[in-house]
């Protein structure tokens, strides 16, 4: 008799030892709990892409030139908390709130726009009222803090990630998106104030003029989309 090939040996010890092997298999994730990471992943990458951390980095530079290393750092901060708590309130009234005073998505996204073009045309003048502060009032939290960080584009995000997600932890998982998505700006908005350090003032001016230029775009852009919704979904 031919002994047995040593492949057909392995594989029957295989069998054997999964045959004896007791241990039960490991839990697969629930689909709540797997809708749950998905519904936070797709909030994180949309406001990442809205919020634009290092597209906000010059603008910060730019309108904080001025200040101390300590200002520049607290204005960080306050930025941040004022965009987050903007984005607070929509996500929990915003939808009734836009209701209730009749105003729509298209008005909020030129209103954001007029005040986005207003302070790019000071970028590109180089009018020191930009950066001064007036009592209660700061950079951080206008125009850093709204509309660039909590602007249309971030509360309309918002308010369509909350409809289109109803359980209460997909829910609380878009928060943790956002909440996330903030620490990272934050993050982007300190390690500005720590390069602002190994910068000349006049390339802060250049990079104020561009910004200025491209931050006009933004803003024209954002009427230029407003005008097209209306024209497709009509004025009512």
């Amino acid at each position: 008799m031919q002994p047995e090939p040593w492949g057909s040996r392995c594989t029957a010890g295989l069998a054997a030892a999964a045959a004896h092997d007791d241990r039960p298999p490991g839990p697969e994730p629930s689909p709540a709990k797997l809708m749950a990471w998905r519904t936070f992943g797709e909030a994180l990458v949309t406001l990442l892409v809205i919020l634009d951390p290092l597209g906000t980095v010059p603008v910060f530079l730019s309108v904080t030139q001025p200040m101390e290393r300590r200002a520049r750092n607290r204005a960080a901060y306050v930025a941040v908390l004022v965009a987050a708590v903007v984005l607070a309130v929509f996500i929990a009234f915003g939808q009734a709130l836009l209701e209730y005073l009749s105003i729509s998505v298209e008005s909020l996204m030129v209103a954001g726009g007029v005040l986005l073009f207003i302070v790019a045309l000071e970028m590109l003048r180089g009018a020191d009222s930009m950066t001064t502060t007036h009592e209660g009032a700061s950079v951080a939290l206008v125009p850093i803090g709204t509309p660039l960080l909590a602007g249309p584009g971030a509360i309309v995000a918002t308010i369509v990630l909350i409809r289109q997600h109803h359980g209460v932890v997909e829910r609380l998982a878009v928060i943790g998106g956002l909440v996330l998505a903030l620490l990272v700006v934050l993050a982007a908005l300190r390690f500005a104030a720590a390069c602002a350090r190994f910068l000349r003032p006049s390339a802060i001016h250049f990079v104020t003029r561009i910004m200025g230029l491209l931050l006009t775009a933004i803003a024209v852009q954002l009427v230029v989309d407003a005008v097209a919704r209306w024209q497709r979904f009509g004025l009512g």
